[in-house]
């Protein structure tokens, strides 16, 4: 947490440097986006830390919502979109639904500490260092295009629906199938 901390005061402090290089919509934009992150870090952190399911699955809420957030700042609407009703209508409801008919225990629970925590911790350090390692490897310095437009929502279905719709639609019968699946094992009770 401290070094989240650390390093978004860092970089908070070199975009305020840099107000006078950039323009107000970008200096709003980029406020806006530490400031999701923040929202995220804090909420993703609580989520695997809390030893209630409901508050897990609650802050789990926060952080998928925070990543939409981003992708409207980002002027991804259809990525926005997609998340808010994929992740934070289909996948939470049924989260909450599972952890409601599989009778968990709703509250605190002892049963949920695990004393081996610091492990994960150094196994989730050992991740960063090599992702982060990967990633500057494989991009070093290089930037972005400046005179990129960003997709927007139009042309990404009219890439769905005219080019992929196969694999679209072979898309949407697995889905199907496996819905159907789930109903079948679940009414053998």
């Amino acid at each position: 947490m401290m070094f989240a901390t650390a390093m978004l005061s860092s970089q908070t402090a070199a975009v305020t440097a840099d107000v006078a290089l950039t323009g107000t919509g970008e200096w709003v934009a980029n406020g806006f986006f530490y400031a999701m992150a923040v929202v995220a870090i804090v909420a993703a952190l609580r989520m695997v830390t809390t030893k209630n399911v409901v508050h897990a699955a609650l802050y789990l809420l926060v952080v998928l919502s925070a990543v939409a957030g981003t992708y409207i700042i980002l002027g991804a609407e259809f990525a926005a979109a997609t998340q808010i009703l994929v992740y934070l209508g289909a996948i939470m409801v049924l989260l909450l639904f599972g952890v409601m008919l599989t009778r968990a225990k709703i509250g605190h629970e002892s049963e949920l500490d695990y004393q081996q925590r610091w492990l994960g911790a150094l196994v989730a350090a050992g991740m960063l260092a090599v992702m982060s390692y990967s990633l500057w490897e494989a991009f070093g310095t290089d930037k972005l295009p400046v005179d990129q437009t960003p997709q927007r929502t139009q042309e990404v279905s009219d890439s769905i629906f005219s080019t992929y719709i196969v694999p679209f639609e072979a898309l949407s019968v697995l889905l199907l199938a496996a819905l159907i699946g789930a109903v079948v094992v679940a009414r053998r009770d």
